[in-house]
């Protein structure tokens, strides 16, 4: 390994170890903590270090890293206190997710951290998201986000490297090539020897470094970094090295030949920095012991501190509690003037308002900026609030979500449009486990808001008329609208953004054009968490949401039978004591959805009703909904699909019970 100090002092030398060797002997010790039974899980980043320190040290505190399972170095050399790193192995309070995650999955805003989840690409796309905010906001810093060689072959790292490039985004991708995925060799993920034939093919350059030593990692690093702090554009940093451990502890490395072994123990970046010091006249044997001593007796202090500290006690009305960033809503109730606006209107003028009233508001979605979306929403947005904060994307689901939760913790807020809702699908990892998870995790919001058109109804076919919210209703930490009415649209669009908690915000596509009412032209929210009764009743309730509004008030103004028709609005949270008010004075209950009926939502409010409500009802609970099956396509398939034809049947059936 070459070392080049390139004018570097000793203090700075020095300086560099420490911060080297402290991972190190951190991992050292948990080790013999593992061994001992008092941990119960270890990822070592034994033979890395290098790079995780020199990436740390390359950049200033207050840009962001977003590192992953072998990025101890980057945790010390920022400053984060052992113990309460200690306290994080341990499960504790003191740890930075309350014993709710361990290891390195956290991340702590107090040191500009963003930790990784298990899912190894989608950390890549937050990076995009904290490095546009630089952008957007001219601020000369960079995002810089670590990702294994194994990773690399996830969609997650083409989509947000792809983004980065378009965008001209300030993103240092820091390629960890070890050679192995747990135990898949390289030549098993991919077919080239270095990732530095990746750039070209993203427009962007690339990089490959000796990973082990970490001067070469600084002096190619270092400058890097200055010139996109300039000049903003990703760059592709790989850093060759090796895994001297198992994947983890309990895998081991029996698959890893021992000749490559015994190579790659010769290039150990710690022992090979400490002989160059040593060789340099910077300071002698004895004197890295000295070093070596006291660094232990911190760590050592510091592991006795955080398992003195009491183990956690479950406490279900906090755990509960956490799911969601606090946000008590302050309606802004609709005043002064009122214009016809059809149900699309309605939205686009709930964005257009939004837009002006946050100004650190981005729109992110396919064809929405000159095109104006495919259903003409952001239509003239690009004109009034520029390119900038209507943007187009390329065609990748994942790493614009995973944009949009980067501009949350960069404190700004996102609206992604889903071009339709079927193609959620491409970015469900990053809304079910990280939008959903990170307050609950380690206090991160998610300011993030999904827009879905969704629906059957317009010939469609399978892959653009599902109604998929049930998708996410089993998914704590989201937050589910979906209004039936324009002046809903608007009034819930706009209380979705202005909340910091993520949410889904479902728009039916056959109500677009189709419904007109009048809405008031100034801003104002409509309560989430709060279902409205819009049909007085006496003999039974309907419970439902969306275009199931229109299909039970269709039936009510022409019953024989007095019929109360509820009107969810909020899916997640749902509106309990408006349904339980309901249920006591009908007695009977019909719950109704365009989403098929196995595994639909209506399943678990007719369940909650049966548990909760069951002395006030005079016949079962009933669910109607859509056929098990796909959505059709021809027109007379598609109506047998829908539940509204069977609808009258089913209620006479409950009225009759």
């Amino acid at each position: 390994m070459k070392f080049e100090r390139n004018n570097r002092t000793d203090e700075e030398l020095l300086t560099i170890h420490q911060a080297l060797v402290t991972p190190r002997l951190i991992e050292e010790k948990m080790l013999i903590l593992l061994r001992q039974g008092k941990i119960s899980k270890w990822f070592s980043g034994i033979g890395q270090e290098a790079i995780s320190v020199g990436a740390a040290l390359a950049l200033d505190k207050e840009e962001y890293i977003l590192p992953m399972h072998r990025n101890l170095g980057v945790f010390t050399t920022r400053g984060v206190p052992f113990q309460r790193l200690f306290s994080q192995f341990q499960g504790k309070m003191n740890g930075f997710t309350k014993g709710r995650d361990r290891s390195f999955h956290f991340g702590t805003q107090d040191y500009n951290i963003v930790g990784m989840i298990s899912h190894l690409g989608p950390q890549l796309g937050i990076a995009d998201g904290i490095a546009l905010s630089h952008l957007l906001r001219k601020e000369k810093k960079v995002s810089l986000v670590f990702t294994g060689d194994g990773g690399t072959s996830e969609g997650d790292f083409h989509e947000a490297v792809n983004v980065a490039s378009v965008w001209k985004l300030p993103v240092v991708f820091v390629i960890e090539n070890n050679g192995y995925g747990l135990s898949t060799p390289s030549r098993e993920q991919f077919n080239f020897d270095s990732f530095v034939v990746k750039g070209p093919a993203y427009g962007m350059e690339a990089y490959s470094v000796e990973g082990n030593s970490i001067l070469e990692v600084l002096n190619e690093l270092e400058p890097l970094v200055e010139d996109i702090r300039k000049n903003p554009r990703p760059i592709i940093f790989e850093a060759k090295t090796f895994r001297m451990r198992g994947h983890e502890e309990a895998s081991g490395t029996k698959y890893v030949p021992k000749e490559l072994m015994e190579k790659w123990a010769k290039k150990d970046p710690v022992k090979g920095f400490e002989s160059f010091l040593i060789k340099e006249g910077v300071c002698t044997n004895d004197e890295i012991g000295d070093i070596r001593k006291s660094i232990q007796k911190e760590i050592n202090e510091a592991v006795k501190e955080a398992f003195a500290e009491e183990t956690i006690k479950a406490n279900t009305e906090t755990e509960l509690a956490d799911v969601y960033f606090p946000h008590e809503q302050k309606v802004i109730a609709p005043k002064g003037k009122k214009s016809s606006k059809r149900f699309v209107d309605a939205i686009s003028d709930g964005l257009r308002q939004s837009l002006e009233k946050h100004p650190e508001l981005i729109i992110m979605g396919q064809d929405i900026a000159d095109y104006g979306g495919v259903f003409k929403i952001t239509e003239g947005f690009m004109e009034q609030f520029g390119k900038e904060r209507i943007r187009n994307t390329p065609l990748c689901e994942a790493a614009i979500v995973g944009t949009g939760l980067g501009l949350s913790i960069a404190g700004m807020k996102a609206v992604v449009e889903m071009q339709f809702a079927d193609f959620v699908t491409e970015g469900f990892n990053q809304i079910v486990n990280n939008l959903a998870k990170i307050h609950y995790r380690w206090g991160q919001n998610a300011d993030v808001v999904v827009r879905m058109p969704t629906g059957a109804g317009v010939g469609a076919g399978p892959f653009h008329s599902q109604s998929n919210e049930a998708w996410f209703f089993h998914t704590p930490g989201l937050k589910i609208v979906y209004p039936s009415n324009p002046v809903d649209a608007k009034g819930l669009l706009a209380a979705s953004i202005e909340d910091p908690n993520p949410y889904l915000y479902f728009e039916h596509k056959a109500l677009y054009r189709s419904l007109t009412e009048d809405v008031p032209d100034a801003y104002f929210t409509t309560e989430v968490g709060k279902a409205v009764v819009c049909h007085e009743g006496d003999d039974l309730t309907i419970i439902t949401y969306g275009m199931g509004v229109h299909w039970a008030m269709q039936y009510a103004n022409q019953a024989k039978h007095s019929l109360e028709v509820v009107d969810l609005r909020t899916l997640l949270p749902w509106d309990k004591e408006t349904v339980t008010a309901s249920v006591r004075k009908t007695g009977r209950v019909m719950v109704l959805h365009e989403d098929c009926l196995t595994g639909g939502i209506g399943g678990e409010i007719a369940a909650w009703i049966s548990e909760h409500c069951f002395e006030y009802l005079d016949a079962p609970v009933m669910r109607e909904g859509s056929l098990d099956t796909p959505v059709p396509f021809a027109a007379d398939l598609e109506k047998n699909f829908l539940p509204n034809e069977r609808l009258e049947d089913r209620l006479i059936s409950l009225v009759n019970y």
